[in-house]
């Protein structure tokens, strides 16, 4: 089981509108280690959607999508 409170990139994506949250968050996991987490804050309703897409077709894990006050928080585990 993962501790999503521990995570190793934060990525604060609030206030931006697609493209912007689907293309800071790929940017975030190119840089990033095989086995690190990051953690995305968002509001955008369209990339709520089209985020778990991107990581299935890029072969990244989804670990938790969470409704918050602010808009949602995702917490995403880089492969390979």
């Amino acid at each position: 089981m993962v501790d999503l409170n521990t995570f190793d990139v934060e990525l604060d994506t609030l206030g931006l509108t697609c493209p912007m949250p689907m293309l800071k968050t790929k940017k975030a996991i190119g840089g990033m280690k095989s086995g690190q987490i990051l953690r995305v804050l968002g509001d955008d309703p369209g990339s709520k959607n089209d985020i778990p897409g991107f990581l299935e077709k890029n072969g990244h894990e989804l670990l938790s999508m969470e409704d918050v006050p602010e808009g949602y928080t995702v917490y995403i585990i880089k492969k390979g």
